[in-house]
């Protein structure tokens, strides 16, 4: 039987009037892939906010690693890595500065050339941050998530604005993490992306949770009821194409 890692429970958060969202309930499972998907607006953000200790919620429960949310806030901080955006950093700290500093914070002690070395950007380490590519960018972010060894790291749309390189990278980075053990929650608006990355994918719309399975299983579930692509499947995509072409290696602008 799988453990769950994250429990929530009847999550209601309001803004006035305004309920953003309406009462979802779900699980995530210990060293899973987990995505979170839907339109703007839906209500993820938010949700994710919440189990991150980052906004308060109106109603519900939150279990985390079997910690409560309105208990151990705190504890829960501990043993969770949230993906910061590039605004997060100071711009002119090299790679190895920011580590120290993130690593203060944490009061962790890491080899910043260990971590460097994970994530590809061991040859960067000198480097400062607004030097760096969006690709490499995206990559450190996922480093600093990182450094205080959580068992649960949260993605927020980590390969919006990547070249099809970058994106491949940054998917194989994530899935290695995973095999290490630790539980991922991520959101993505590429479909293709959560169908590679995620073992489960929950979808949201108006502040609720629509369907909830393995890609494949939400996949099946609609071609049973007749579905058709206009267009035929093919055994591979344009990206595929792309990257056969132009090869796999990272090009750092």
């Amino acid at each position: 039987m799988e453990n769950s890692i994250i429990k929530v429970l009847d999550l209601h958060k309001s803004y006035g009037d305004f309920e953003a969202v309406k009462g979802i309930s779900f699980e995530v499972y210990e060293g899973e892939i987990f995505g979170l998907l839907g339109p703007n607006g839906a209500g993820k953000s938010t949700t994710l906010e919440i189990i991150e200790t980052l906004r308060k919620k109106t109603s519900g429960s939150v279990t985390v690693n079997g910690l409560d949310l309105d208990v151990n806030p705190n504890e829960i901080k501990k043993i969770i890595g949230v993906q910061l955006q590039a605004s997060g950093f100071y711009p002119g700290l090299n790679l190895t500065e920011l580590i120290n500093l993130f690593a203060g914070l944490y009061n962790e002690a890491v080899d910043p050339m260990e971590l460097l070395e994970k994530v590809n950007l061991k040859d960067k380490a000198k480097a400062k941050f607004k030097e760096l590519s969006g690709g490499q960018k995206q990559r450190f972010s996922i480093a600093t998530t990182l450094i205080n060894k959580p068992k649960i790291i949260f993605l927020d749309e980590p390969t919006t604005g990547l070249d099809p390189q970058a994106r491949r990278n940054l998917w194989e980075l994530i899935q290695d993490i995973r095999k290490q053990g630790t539980t991922i929650i991520i959101t993505t608006h590429y479909m293709d992306e959560a169908e590679v990355l995620c073992d489960r994918v929950a979808i949201i719309d108006n502040g609720k949770i629509i369907a909830i399975d393995s890609p494949s299983k939400l996949i099946d579930d609609l071609v049973e009821t007749g579905f058709e692509r206009p267009v035929q499947v093919k055994k591979a995509n344009l990206e595929d194409v792309f990257i056969n072409l132009t090869g796999y290696t990272i090009r750092e602008d």
